[in-house]
């Protein structure tokens, strides 16, 4: 058991490791932005699916023929050692990102986490079959729930503790070296589980079931117990059912809708809250512990129960979905952050101890173990592409949160169903009827919001914009915004006569606006790093040359057709489609007076874009007496620090320049920090003026494309 164990933990623990180094690694190539991590989650789970199917099928064979062919594959594996990605992966610019990440982590990891899914599946059928008497063998669950701990374990180690001391190059190598003890206890295990198991476990299980008094029939899963294996038509039914009952199509139809909504709305809510509530750095690992921990909690307990009970549970469940409908639409469809972010994670956990709770009351005979994993695989899969996949192609905006809140709430009708009888219990499909109409009402009133004032809505890869405009276009006042989730990225007024107004981040008294009234030349040479609504293509002149570099080409568009920025510039003007950094480093020198890096303001910044490479690429594109001009402003991160140490390391100042733009209703407080030389704009009296010191945090070591971290800089 021990040896077993070990494996199924050692396993899990890699598994949820792998996922943060792989990503962090590949992040830089396609623009840092959160659109990778799903990408990469849908991967995780895909190969989940074909890890749990190769058990299932395995499982069928012979053991030594079975055992016989892991080890080979566990053999094969180690030569993807160590888990680096290779250049060649990295993208053009103008293809379709998704494709090229999930072919680059097939490449990268597709073996060795493969082998990694198969573990918990297939351990756990090995411990089955070689304890052939009924009690050891319904224990075997509580390794599902052990496997989760491992996962959770290796999910919280990387940001808390891995990220923050250990460079991304040794944290590759590190995991290898792991895979590779992995691979010894797996091997160790298969070559026990070789020999065939005293007496079939179907006969034991059948002998020890027909030796027992038949159980009184009882309202199935209502306590969440060992014997709840019925499934769909039992969960309406009230027959009592044998350990070695076999799953129904009703059985398997159950397994994968609960296992695909938990997927579902983990992905929905991770994206609501990072995309319209706060792009808070790390946020996202709370949502995902909170998945994991519900499954250790179902899959474990006194005396191997877990600790889902319907009865308690699925009132607060049912109520929170409400509450979660409803604060779609609150103040505007976006709640405080300190109201939000509780309400959804609470949220997510009740959803998840309701859709695992009854996955494990649901769950099969040791005997059927393989294909019960395989359905919820299949479900979370299913889950996790609709949201990574088919959402941003279907929907422009986040519709995946309501319709998940309406789905959990019919299942939840749908569980229940057979209560309608029991005089005491029929409150349960009542309310559950209640929450999903409360929901499906707030999901229809979320759409009308998030098609209010908009007169453009779009999605792709890389999140959902908005074209805001409150009043008409003959009005003086009128203007435009674009929206990203929560963050503004530029705005402007549309009447003719104010189109030419500079405004939000980028006002002349702003640091970026000084630095273009004081590298001016006859003919000035500007680049841009973050298209947004092209705002900064208005100080051109004639004679001058804009480049702006924008990932997100339907920035560019939008930019284009709904903004006046860039169409009315009087200075020649040129977009570049791709990762800014990657395109610069392709690119010969531009030799710009002024490069702006206006990238970081939507809080889940691009660390690539801020790092001593970096710095050195847009240092090969500028004059020497020009500047690099990087946008701060940051609710949630102090970046000058940051900008400060890798100019001071290569002999530039690093000016911070803070405008509160307290008078001016056309601008925003912005902070820029401007890297130069030139010593008369350091030296303006208007600059020092507005100069701010930048204090420098203890302990920070300079950011490299190889080592960051975040949480010294977090305010």
């Amino acid at each position: 058991m021990i040896l077993y164990a070990a494996t199924i933990l050692v396993s899990s623990f890699l598994l949820f490791l792998v996922q943060p180094i792989i990503a962090k690694q590949i992040l830089p190539w396609f623009g840092g932005t959160a659109a990778v991590w799903t990408t990469c989650l849908v991967f995780f789970q895909l190969a989940l699916l074909a890890g749990y199917t190769y058990s299932d099928i395995s499982n069928r064979l012979k053991p030594k023929t079975q055992t016989t062919i892991h080890i080979v594959l566990l053999l094969v594996s180690l030569a993807s050692l160590p888990i680096v990605a290779g250049t060649g992966w990295k993208p053009a610019g103008d293809e379709d990102p998704l494709w090229r990440i999930l072919g680059l982590l097939v490449a990268t990891i597709g073996l060795p986490y493969f082998m990694l899914s198969t573990t918990g599946p297939l351990v756990q059928s090995w411990v089955a079959r070689e304890h052939a008497d009924p009690a050891t063998a319904k224990r075997v669950y509580r390794f599902f729930a052990l496997s989760n701990l491992g996962s959770l374990v290796g999910l919280l180690a990387y940001p808390f503790a891995i990220e923050m001391w250990v460079p991304t190059r040794v944290q590759a190598v590190g995991w290898s070296v792991g895979y590779g003890l992995f691979v010894v206890f797996c091997i160790g295990s298969a070559l026990r589980a070789r020999r065939e198991p005293p007496e079939p476990l179907v006969g034991a299980v059948v002998a020890a079931s027909m030796a027992q008094k038949p159980p009184a029939p009882t309202v199935s899963m209502d306590q969440g117990g060992e014997n709840h294996s019925g499934g769909a038509q039992r969960v309406a039914a009230a027959e009592p059912i044998t350990p070695e009952s076999a799953p129904t199509a009703g059985d398997y139809g159950l397994w994968f809708t609960l296992s695909a909504l938990a997927s579902l709305m983990l992905l929905a809510i991770s994206n609501h809250i990072t995309q319209n509530v706060a792009s808070i750095p790390f946020l996202w690992v709370l949502p995902l512990t909170l998945y994991l921990l519900t499954f250790v909690l179902v899959f474990e307990g006194r005396g191997g129960r877990g600790f889902y009970i319907r009865q308690i549970w699925l009132g607060p469940t049912l109520v929170v979905l409400g509450a979660m409908a409803w604060g779609l639409t609150a103040d505007r469809g976006v709640l405080n952050i300190n109201e939000a972010i509780p309400l959804y994670c609470v949220g997510l956990f009740l959803t998840c101890m309701f859709c695992h709770g009854e996955l494990a009351a649901a769950k099969p005979s040791p005997r059927y173990l393989t294909r019960f994993y395989l359905m919820l695989s299949v479900g979370g899969a299913a889950g996790g592409m609709f949201v990574g996949l088919a959402a941003p192609k279907l929907f422009t905006g986040y519709l995946e949160m309501p319709l998940g809140l309406v789905a959990c709430a019919l299942m939840a009708v749908v569980v229940t169903r057979g209560l309608f009888a029991k005089p005491l219990t029929v409150w349960a499909p009542l309310a559950a009827l209640v929450a999903a109409g409360a929901c499906t009402y707030y999901g229809w009133k979320y759409d009308e919001f998030l098609k209010e004032n908009t007169i453009h809505a779009s999605r792709n890869f890389y999140g959902s914009l908005r074209v805001k405009q409150t009043l008409p276009d003959t009005d003086v006042d009128a203007n435009r915004r674009l929206v990203h989730g929560v963050i503004m990225h530029g705005e402007q007024y549309i009447h003719p006569a104010h189109r030419h107004i500079i405004t939000s981040y980028y006002g002349d008294t702003s640091g970026v606006g000084m630095a273009l009234s004081r590298f001016h030349p006859e003919e000035q040479r500007v680049g841009v790093i973050g298209l947004g609504a092209g705002t900064l293509a208005g100080y051109g002149q004639k004679g001058d040359y804009f480049r702006l570099y924008e990932i997100n080409p339907k920035v560019i568009d939008i930019a284009t057709y709904y903004f006046y920025y860039l169409t009315e510039s009087k200075a020649r003007v040129d977009t570049a489609l791709g990762d800014a950094r990657l395109v610069l480093e392709r690119e010969p020198s531009q030799k710009f007076d002024v490069l702006a890096v206006d990238a970081f303001s939507s809080d889940a910044i691009p660390v690539h874009l801020i790092t001593r490479e970096a710095l050195q690429v847009y240092l090969k594109h500028i004059k020497p007496d020009g500047a690099v001009a990087f946008h701060v402003t940051n609710r949630y991160l102090r970046l000058a620090p940051v900008v400060k140490q890798l100019a001071d390391e290569i002999g530039y100042e690093a000016v911070l320049i803070t405008d509160d733009a307290e008078d001016d209703k056309y601008l925003s407080r912005t902070d820029w920090v401007i890297v130069t030389r030139n010593r008369n704009f350091i030296d303006d009296e208007d600059v020092k003026a507005k100069r701010v010191p930048i204090e420098p945090i203890p302990g920070m070591r300079p950011w490299t494309d190889d080592f960051n971290n975040l949480f010294q800089i977090l305010k």
